[in-house]
C-alpha cells in the first residue's frame, strides 16, 4: 500500500484529543464522561464506568438514550475475549406484520406510515432492553454494585444540570411532538417555550425511579412498579406492551463478526445488527483499490465509498435481520470471493443502481460511549431510544422516556425486516474494535441510525488507508447513501460534488452526516488517546498518575 495522497477535502479539527495511561472515558456529554471516570477512580473497571456513563446519559442526553431504550455493548475483556451484549428492543407479543398503514415503498420512505404511528405515541414503543442489558453487563463483568454506578445519575437527575446549546437545539427542533405529551411539555417546554442554554433541568421523578432501580435492580422494570406503570400507560393509550412482554424479555450474548482488512482484524456486532457483517463486506470490496493513494475526498475515492455503501444496503434489505427469525447468510456476505464478484460490477465512470446479490431466508438519534481501563478491559457501547426523545412520551410519575423502536421494522408484511411478535429490532449500531496481530488498536462508535455503520466504515478507512490521527478520523467529513441521493458534508469541495453529479450521483449537501463519534486509540507505549467530534457534546476524560510508589511515606 502506497503512502496516502494529499487530501482533496481539507478540514481543521475543532476539538483536541486527550491521552492517559490508566484509563479513558469518552462519551457525548462531559458530565457522563465524568461519571464514568469517577467509577475508574473509585476502583471500578471499564464495564462499571460504561454503565455509570450510560445511566448519566439518560439524564443529560434524554433525547438520545433511556432505560426504556435498547442497544449493543461490545466488550473486550482483559484476557482478550470479546462478547457482544445484545439488549435490543423486541416487538410486543401482540404486534402484527400489518399493524401499520404503509404510505410508500420508495427508497428513504419505506417506513412512512399513516399518522406516523411508528414514530410517535404508544404504538411506536417496543419492549425495552436497555436496563436489563446494562445490569447484565454489570453483574457479569463489573466490579462495583448497581447502587454505586447509579449514584452519579441519581445526583444529576435530582440536583439538575445546565442545559447545553446542543440539547436546547434538539428540544427546539421537536417542539410540536414534545408538546403532545404533558410530562415532556412540563419538563422541556416550561411556560410553553423550549429550555434555553444555561437553564437548569431537574428531573425529580426520574431520580426516584433510579433510586428504586438501585434498591430493586432490573426487576423494578421487568416485574415491578416501573413495569406496571409502563404497561398501564400502554393499555390506556393504545400501546401493545404488557407485563408479560417485560417478563419474557431476555438479553442475548453474541460473538462478534470478524473481518480482515489490509493486515488488520475488524470486529463488530453480528445480526440483528448490520454493522459487523456489512462493514466487513464493504472493506472487502474496497480492499481491491488503493484508497489511500486516491487521496481523502477525491472524486474516485468518494465514488467507490458510495458504490460500496449502495451494494451493502441492497444486500442488507433482503438478507440481514434477527437470526432467530431469518436465516442470515453471514459467511457469504463477508466472503472475499463474494466481494470480488460485487467489485467487478463497479463502474468507475458512472453511478449504478444496485440490487441484492443474494437472497435471505432506523431513526437518527442514539448515543455512544467508549471506555478503557488500565487492566485491558474495553467497552464500546451504542444505546438509544431511537428517535429524538423516542416516541415523545413520558411514563407519568416515573420520568422515563419511551423508545420508538418499532420504526426500525419494515411496516410492509412478508419481508426480512417485517414485524413479528418477539422479533428483535434491526439496527445499524456499530460498536467496533480494530486489532493488529492480536493487539487492540482502536475502539469506536457513534449515533446516527442508518448512517451509523457507513460512518464507522469511513473512520476505519480514515485510520488505515488515509493514516489520519484519531482526532482527524472522527472529525473528518462524511458521505452517506443507501441507493438514493448521495449526501456530502459541506467540507467536500464543490468541484468534487460536481464531478460526482456528472457520474450520475444525486448529490445533496448536508450540514451533518450521522452524530458525534467517539473513539479510543491504544498506543504502542501503553497509553490511550481518546477523541470526540464536533457533531455532539463529546468529551474525552483521561486518567494518568496513580497511587504513591510502594513503601512511600511522608516523614518530617
Amino acid at each position: 500500500m502506497n503512502a496516502p495522497a494529499p487530501r482533496i477535502a481539507r478540514f481543521a479539527c475543532e476539538k483536541a484529543p486527550a491521552t492517559g495511561s490508566r484509563g479513558m472515558v469518552v462519551t457525548n456529554h462531559p458530565l457522563a464522561s465524568a461519571a464514568g471516570a469517577q467509577m475508574l477512580l473509585a476502583g471500578g473497571n471499564a464495564v462499571d464506568a460504561a454503565v455509570a456513563a450510560l445511566f448519566a446519559l439518560t439524564v443529560v442526553e434524554p433525547m438520545m438514550v433511556g432505560i426504556l431504550g435498547g442497544g449493543l455493548s461490545h466488550i473486550r475483556l482483559a484476557e482478550g475475549r470479546h462478547v457482544v451484549i445484545d439488549n435490543l428492543s423486541t416487538a410486543p407479543g401482540r404486534a402484527t406484520p400489518d399493524m401499520y398503514d404503509c404510505l410508500s415503498d420508495e427508497i428513504g420512505r419505506q417506513r412512512d406510515t399513516r399518522d406516523r404511528e411508528n414514530v410517535v405515541g404508544a404504538r411506536a414503543v417496543a419492549v425495552p432492553g436497555a436496563l436489563k442489558g446494562w445490569c447484565e453487563a454489570l453483574s457479569r463483568f463489573g466490579a462495583l454494585t448497581l447502587a454505586e454506578v447509579l449514584q452519579p445519575a441519581i445526583g444529576l437527575a435530582g440536583r439538575g444540570f445546565v442545559v447545553t446549546p446542543y440539547l436546547a437545539n434538539c428540544i427546539a427542533d421537536n417542539v410540536v411532538d414534545l408538546a403532545r405529551d404533558p410530562g415532556l411539555e412540563a419538563m422541556l417546554l416550561p411556560g410553553g417555550k423550549p429550555l434555553q442554554p444555561g437553564m437548569r433541568l431537574v428531573q425529580p421523578d426520574y431520580a426516584e425511579s433510579l433510586k428504586l432501580i438501585a434498591a430493586e435492580g432490573p426487576q423494578a422494570l421487568y416485574g415491578g412498579r416501573l413495569g406496571r406503570a409502563l404497561s398501564d400507560y400502554m393499555a390506556a393509550h393504545g400501546g401493545l406492551i404488557d407485563e408479560a412482554d417485560l417478563a419474557r424479555y431476555r438479553v442475548v450474548l453474541r460473538q462478534p463478526i470478524r473481518g480482515a482488512y489490509r493486515g488488520y482484524e475488524i470486529l463488530g456486532p453480528p445480526p440483528p445488527s448490520s454493522s459487523g457483517v456489512h462493514i466487513a463486506q464493504m472493506l472487502n470490496i474496497l480492499e481491491g483499490y488503493d484508497i489511500g493513494a486516491l487521496g481523502f475526498g477525491a472524486t474516485d475515492a468518494v465514488h467507490l465509498l458510495a458504490e460500496a455503501l449502495k451494494i451493502a444496503f441492497a444486500d442488507r434489505a433482503v438478507a440481514t435481520a434477527d437470526p432467530a427469525f431469518v436465516e442470515v447468510p453471514v459467511e457469504r456476505l463477508i466472503d472475499k470471493a463474494y466481494a470480488a464478484e460485487r467489485r467487478a460490477q463497479i463502474a468507475m465512470d458512472r453511478a449504478k443502481s444496485w440490487t441484492a446479490g443474494l437472497s435471505g431466508g432506523e431513526s437518527a438519534d442514539t448515543t455512544h460511549v467508549t471506555v478503557a481501563d488500565a487492566a485491558g478491559n474495553v467497552v464500546s457501547a451504542t444505546q438509544t431510544v431511537n428517535g429524538l426523545f423516542g416516541a415523545c412520551l413520558q411514563i407519568p410519575g416515573t420520568g422515563m422516556i419511551a423508545n420508538n423502536y418499532m420504526f426500525n421494522f419494515d411496516p410492509h408484511p412478508g419481508r426480512a425486516l417485517s414485524i413479528a411478535p418477539g422479533k428483535r429490532v434491526f439496527t445499524s449500531m456499530a460498536p467496533m474494535m480494530v486489532l493488529k496481530e492480536g493487539r487492540l488498536c482502536f475502539a469506536l462508535g457513534l449515533p446516527g441510525a442508518l448512517r451509523i455503520f457507513p460512518s464507522a466504515l469511513q473512520a476505519i478507512v480514515n485510520l488505515i488507508d488515509h493514516r489520519m490521527t484519531l482526532q482527524e478520523a472522527v472529525e473528518a467529513p462524511r458521505i452517506w447513501t443507501e441507493g438514493g441521493v448521495l449526501e456530502l458534508e459541506e467540507a467536500f469541495p464543490e468541484a468534487v460534488a460536481q464531478a460526482l453529479a456528472a457520474r450520475g450521483h444525486g448529490v445533496i449537501r448536508s450540514p451533518r452526516v450521522a452524530g458525534g463519534m467517539n473513539a479510543i486509540a491504544f498506543n504502542p507505549d501503553g497509553t490511550m488517546t481518546g477523541a470526540a467530534c464536533w457533531r455532539a457534546d463529546g468529551t474525552p476524560v483521561a486518567i494518568s498518575g496513580g497511587l504513591a510508589r510502594a513503601g512511600a511515606r511522608f516523614t518530617i
